[in-house]
């Protein structure tokens, strides 16, 4: 086989792989998981064995856990759940994530750990420093909040995880509400704190480190906000003037995340990849549909939450309609509900390696994800 030959070839079942880890219905088969489990352990050199595990919840503390380097990330959040009394059927609603630890008790939230993944390897393979695995609640619609409040453990997640959006500044509420909020915690009234922060701009939103986009112009600093069906960012102008931007996700499309690589060491025994990621999404108004990119390191996350409004929106319209029946579609699972109104379908497609879209330094490997609504 010549060198172009297996290159090819490389290139094929890549791409093949890529396709099928978002296909629900292979992520459904135990026999695909375990392949998958195997191909991450190998990759990195790590055998299964016992370890320790510290999960942190959303107020910094961290707990303990007993687990296997094996164990997926829907296992290791079953353990977790059932160590603090979660309710097991509220499972759907928290997730974990690789989170990183700044400077000044800042934090960032890195990615969405999906349901094949291994905590323990992603932990173990991370090139970001200061880096642990968090239990967040993952929905992006806030009304959400009130399917949790029959469940103690639940609501004291979540108001842990409000305080803390309060305090990093994600979530932004005036100085009345402020005042408000700040007397509701000196009493300790969980329910009516949340009740409140419903009402909080940006509440609930998930929110990504400072990064580039292209609007109004290329170069512009921007940070995004995610969360209740919109992608909110607070664009830097040239003259460095702040403009805020709306994109409203029933409007959005399609998106694709792209990963441009460039190498960085060509002569060393081992190759070091430079890569830089971007999400593109195409957005309709007045007719007119038109591009929009976001340069950032958190572009899969940025991916994971535009997906997740579409199911969030589903299960809403399920509540609301139950004589009509929809797949929702989730990561590594599917699941059916009833509800009046037709399927909203995510698929995805991947570029080859040696597809161009960027000029780089290097040709290296880079592909696309293209999420068509």
């Amino acid at each position: 086989m010549t060198t172009s030959m297996a290159d090819e070839r490389r290139d094929q079942l890549e791409q093949y792989l890529q396709n099928v880890t978002v296909d629900p219905n292979m992520l459904r088969s135990d026999v695909f998981v375990d392949f998958l489990k195997l191909v991450q352990l190998d990759t990195f050199s790590i055998t299964t064995k016992k370890v320790s595990l510290d999960i942190f919840l959303p107020d910094g503390r961290s707990i303990k856990v007993e687990a296997l380097t094996s164990d997926t990330a829907e296992r290791v959040l079953e353990v977790v759940s059932h160590k603090v009394g979660l309710c097991r059927e509220l499972l759907g609603f928290f997730g974990l994530f690789l989170i990183q630890f700044c400077k000044e008790g800042k934090l960032s939230v890195m990615k969405k750990l999906v349901d094949f993944e291994l905590p323990y390897v992603s932990l173990r393979s991370s090139e970001v420093e200061n880096c642990g695995i968090g239990l967040r609640k993952w929905y992006l619609d806030p009304s959400l909040d009130s399917r949790l409040m029959d469940c103690r453990v639940a609501i004291d997640l979540i108001y842990m995880q409000a305080i803390q959006d309060i305090e990093k500044e994600w979530a932004k509420p005036t100085e009345e509400q402020k005042q408000k909020l700040e007397a509701l915690r000196k009493e300790d009234n969980q329910t009516k704190f949340l009740e409140l922060s419903q009402e909080v701009r940006h509440y609930g939103y998930v929110q990504l480190d400072p990064c580039t986009c292209d609007y109004p112009e290329p170069g512009c600093g921007a940070v995004i906000s995610v969360g209740n069906n919109e992608i909110s960012c607070c664009v830097t102008l040239p003259d460095n003037q702040t403009q805020d931007v709306i994109f409203q996700m029933n409007r959005v499309k399609c998106w694709q995340v792209t990963f441009l690589g460039s190498l960085l060491d060509m002569d060393g025994p081992q190759q070091t990849l430079n890569q830089n990621l971007e999400l593109r999404f195409q957005y309709g108004e007045d007719s007119h549909w038109q591009w929009f990119v976001i340069y950032t390191q958190q572009a899969f996350l940025l991916s994971s939450c535009l997906k997740k409004m579409i199911s969030d929106k589903m299960v809403k319209l399920a509540a609301e309609n139950p004589e009509m029946q929809i797949e929702v579609p989730e990561q590594g699972k599917s699941r059916k509900y009833h509800v009046q109104q037709s399927q909203q379908k995510a698929c995805s497609s991947f570029l080859p390696r040696k597809s161009k879209i960027k000029i780089v330094e290097v040709d290296c490997g880079f592909g696309t994800i293209k999420e068509d609504l």
